[in-house]
C-alpha cells in the first residue's frame, strides 16, 4: 500500500511545482491589472488626497477649474 519513495519524492516535487507555478500565474495576473493591495492602497490614497484638496476650494476656485476642465473638454 502506498508509494515507494522514488514515486512519492516525484510526485510531491509535481504538486509542490504545480503549485508554484499556480500561484506565480495569479501574482502575475494581480500585478499586471493592478489589483494588489499595495495598488489599490495607493490609488485610494491619492482619491483621498485629491478629495481632500477639492474639498479645500473656495466656491470660487472650484467654478474656475470646473471653467479650465469645460475649456479642455471643448478643445
Amino acid at each position: 500500500a502506498g508509494l515507494d519513495s522514488m514515486n512519492a519524492g516525484i510526485w510531491s516535487q509535481l504538486f509542490l511545482v504545480a503549485g508554484l507555478i499556480g500561484w506565480l500565474v495569479t501574482y502575475l495576473f494581480r500585478a499586471l491589472t493592478q489589483k494588489m493591495t499595495y495598488s489599490e492602497q495607493l490609488k485610494e490614497y491619492k482619491d483621498a488626497v485629491l478629495q481632500k484638496q477639492l474639498d479645500a476650494l473656495t466656491p470660487e476656485e472650484l467654478a474656475k477649474l470646473q471653467a479650465e476642465i469645460e475649456q479642455e473638454k471643448d478643445s
